[in-house]
């Protein structure tokens, strides 16, 4: 292969889509950055086209190459620049209009060699398909002597074969198949391990059929076929991953009908359903028997290594498509990894240990999911006439875009009344199954990704129904509550969530997975998702036990008052272990008493300024976990704060968009407390002149959360005095100008985290008597301007995150001594003032971060 085009391939296709990302990053210089947006986007199709066609010297390439990652500099520069350094911004416009220019200039040198090359192609695409063509009058003039003459041998089989085009002649004889059989066509797989010569291109139904998907599904494809037909001469695996239902196995069957894709493998394509309990040896030894055309003899009929490492005797490119994997074992046992075989899994789950790239399943947008909802109620890509378009549009909604759900739900309102399509839809809003039948058809394929799990996953996958429909889970809340009532440790807690992640039962948001494991990094900043139709499972299989006796009580939708099942069975005590409630605004006549002995988790959601505790509360002796979530427009003031006297077991409290009154100067102690979460409260009026004694209220707290409360001015110097504190966090605290003098006082403080408080000054110079101070994250603390000048004495510190410190210019003397330091993360510029301190210090690594603007917490 020319070394220009393999140059080309992964430098310059990476160089392009990387620019174009990092120019989408600039602010103040925005205008300079789209003229080059616009200029260097075109070359983004040549590129991914192949350089074959492009460039016709190393030479050539070589300048573009050199353009490129001038441009990409210059763009991730413009990226990280700060927002007020304008003097910066004017100097890095200047120098992308000069790159501009340049590439610009290599455009017009070499775009007619392009039009040049794309008109070559275009008559060797058409030369091709003539020749195709008239394979194809042969052979069906063979068959209309012999119907058995043109079949090849891998194609006798139980298989209608489909019509070709340029078969006028044979249609007009044949008559047309009927409805049903075009549908059992289309939906039937293909024979275990069988492959198929597969020069067809496919038939009107079957391009029909695809429309039904939609676009989504037609670029899902694009992307697939891109991915088995790139790569070098090695063995890869690719994946197409994606919840149950998602349509998973209808994208691979169309990646495997492709004529392109049949083209590209020469044939060569394999497909195996593997499933849960599938016999590993074989499905192996039949997929070998396809690929070698050979049978395998022996005692133990075993592949013999050295075969397995040759590959086929017929060198060129294989595909294998295992369909329905469910581990990762199962795959590494399928896997062949001779020179030129291609594998396609396709699963629930994703395998980054040995699958190079996923594709993962898009779920369907609202005309896309309509029309495959009409396909599936009245055999129509539309709404009838007859039917009430508004009441059809709404159920469809209801399925949330799960191809499985739209199916299902869909078939089972065929030719029902419009009493019966109403009810549906009440039900399908209170997150209730349809019917009978609906609930066996749509459950029993969606619970298999649930009830193949060990029974600690399950659970937590099952709490995850006890959050609101179409929220963001905050991943420290549910981390927490799987900690509190499944007795798990973090470590475990977040493997779980890892699993459900893997298994497309949650999704994780702002790249969860890559950095909340990080050691020091704090869940705070991340959350889940989780697909309606999932949490409408979850909260199925929760209900299955009578109302007292689930182990989850959950309002499945906001309301405007308690359930009136509920207050039908009040008089008789509740075993649930978490409580989930979700309404509008409370009043103390809103509640009515109920008994909860079992309860460890008491999740209360509203939207309203004010809101009224509810009395039950002291009857929950075992309360471990309190989470109140406003999601109203203002904060809410509480009332009834008495009711936390009586929570002697609480251990930890989230409050969000809460008003906290002014705190007393003495209260009952929290002495089980360990984690206080308050994020987007108002705090000042409450600790402005506050003599509470902190230490006396909290004895046993051991980590503050401070967050988005943008009305704090200052922490209480008694805060300083609870000896018991491993971890503050504050962040996104605009008006914070300092912390207390007296924070050395905590000398069990390991994490301090001043995050995003730009009126933030200095450090008090105590924070450096924090000898167990493992973290200290200062980034986007923008008017620090210096560090304690002891700051050496933290012998203990491991890492430090200063980024976006813009106004640091240098750093104390003593950080030299730090000799635990092992990782700085930092700007360019700060970056440079830890190069002596390398020298010295033996571990220490210095990573430059680029900036990265998150407003996703605005959405909410």
């Amino acid at each position: 292969m020319d070394p220009g085009r393999i140059l080309f391939d992964q430098l310059a296709g990476d160089a392009v889509k990387e620019l174009l990302r990092a120019v989408t990053g600039t602010f103040l210089c925005r205008s300079t950055a789209e003229r080059l947006r616009r200029t260097v986007e075109p070359l983004l199709p040549l590129v991914q086209q192949g350089g074959r066609h492009v460039l016709r010297s190393n030479a050539e390439l070589g300048e573009l190459a050199a353009q490129l990652r001038e441009a990409l500099d210059l763009a991730r520069r413009a990226a990280a620049s700060p927002r007020w350094n304008v003097y910066r911004a004017a100097q890095l416009a200047r120098r992308m209009e000069a790159a501009d220019q340049g590439i610009a200039r290599w455009l017009a040198r070499h775009a007619p060699i392009n039009v040049l090359d794309g008109v070559r192609r275009l008559r060797d695409e058409a030369d091709a398909r003539m020749g195709r063509l008239e394979r194809r009058v042969e052979e069906v003039a063979a068959m209309q002597g012999n119907p058995n003459a043109g079949i090849p041998p891998a194609m006798s089989l139980p298989v209608a074969l489909p019509p070709c085009k340029g078969m006028a002649m044979a249609m007009e004889v044949a008559p047309p198949p009927s409805k049903g059989m075009a549908v059992e066509m289309e939906m039937a797989p293909p024979p275990k391990g069988m492959g198929m010569p597969m020069d067809l291109e496919l038939p009107e139904e079957q391009e029909k059929g695809l429309g039904v998907l939609g676009t989504g599904v037609k670029v899902g494809k694009e992307k697939v076929k891109e991915m088995v037909m790139s790569g070098g001469g090695g063995w890869e695996v690719v994946g197409i991953c994606g919840m149950g239902g998602s349509g998973k196995t209808t994208l691979a069957m169309e990646i495997y009908k492709d004529p392109k894709v049949q083209g590209y493998f020469n044939n060569r394509i394999f497909f195996e359903t593997v499933s849960q309990s599938a016999n590993l040896e074989t499905i192996k030894m039949k997929l070998w028997e396809q690929i070698s055309s050979n049978i395998v003899l022996g005692t133990y009929n075993q592949i013999p290594e050295w075969q397995l490492k040759l590959g086929p005797r017929d060198k060129g490119p294989v595909l294998v498509i295992l369909d329905d994997v469910w581990s990762l074992s199962q795959l590494e046992e399928l896997v062949f990894k001779f020179p030129g075989c291609k594998t396609l899994v396709v699963s629930r789950l994703k395998f980054p240990t040995i699958v190079s790239r996923t594709y993962e399943m898009e779920l369907l947008g609202e005309e896309e999911a309509l029309s495959v909802f009409c396909s599936a109620a009245f055999d129509q890509e539309c709404v009838p006439q007859t039917a009430d378009k508004k009441l059809v549009k709404q159920v469809a909604a209801e399925c949330r875009g799960l191809p499985l759900a739209l199916k299902v739900i869909g078939a089972s309102l065929r030719d029902q009344p419009p009493m019966i399509w109403l009810s549906a839809k009440n039900r399908l809003s209170r997150g209730e199954s349809i019917s009978d039948s609906h609930e066996t058809k749509l459950l029993e394929r969606m619970a298999a990704s649930v009830e193949c799990l060990s029974g600690k996953v399950r659970e937590c996958f099952l709490d995850l129904g006890c959050f609101p429909e179409d929220k963001k889970i905050p991943l420290d809340v549910l981390i927490n509550i799987w900690m509190e009532i499944h007795d798990l440790d973090e470590p475990d807690a977040f493997a779980i969530l890892m699993e459900l992640s893997n298994k497309n039962l949650l999704t994780l948001v702002n790249d969860a997975q890559n950095k909340a494991g990080d050691l020091y990094s704090s869940y705070h900043d991340y959350s889940v998702t989780q697909h309606d139709v999932l949490r409408d499972l979850a909260l199925h299989m929760s209900g299955r036990d009578s109302l007292n006796k689930r182990g989850r009580l959950v309002m499945p939708r906001r309301e405007e008052s308690l359930p009136r099942d509920w207050q039908r069975n009040k008089d008789v005590p509740f075993e649930a272990q978490i409580v989930s409630i979700h309404t509008g605004e409370m009043n103390e006549p809103d509640w009515f008493q109920m008994s909860f002995p079992k309860a460890e988790v008491l999740i209360l959601n509203f939207a309203s300024s004010v809101y009224y505790l509810p009395p039950f509360i002291a009857t929950m002796q075992n309360l471990k976990a309190l989470v109140l979530i406003n999601y109203g427009t203002t904060s809410a003031a509480l009332d009834n704060l008495s009711a936390f006297t009586t929570l002697s077991d609480l251990r930890s409290l989230w409050l969000e968009k809460i008003t906290l009154p002014p705190l007393p100067k003495s209260t009952i102690p929290l002495k089980s407390l360990r984690k206080i979460s308050l994020v987007s409260c108002e705090l000042n009026n409450s600790l402005r002149g506050s003599t509470m004694d902190l230490s006396m209220t909290f004895p046993r707290l051991s980590n503050l959360t401070i967050d988005h409360c943008v009305d704090l001015k200052e922490l209480p110097p008694s805060i300083c005095e609870i000896s018991s504190l491993e971890s503050i966090s504050i962040s996104n605290c605009h008006d914070l100008t300092e912390l207390p003098h007296e924070l050395g006082k905590l000398h069990s403080l390991s994490i301090l985290r001043v995050y995003a408080c730009p009126a933030l000054w200095k450090l008090p110079p105590s924070v450096c008597s924090l000898k167990r101070l493992k973290y200290l994250d200062i980034s986007q603390c923008i008017n620090l301007t210096d560090l304690p000048d002891e700051l050496g004495h933290l012998t203990n510190l491991e890492k430090i995150d200063m980024r976006e410190c813009s106004r640091l210019r240098s750093l104390p003397r003593s950080s030299s001594s730090l000799k635990s330091l092992g990782h700085v993360v930092c700007d360019e510029e700060a970056a440079m003032l830890w190069r002596e301190a390398e020298q010295v210090i033996p571990d220490l690594r210095v990573q430059v971060a680029e900036e990265c603007y998150n407003l996703d917490w605005l959405v909410d």
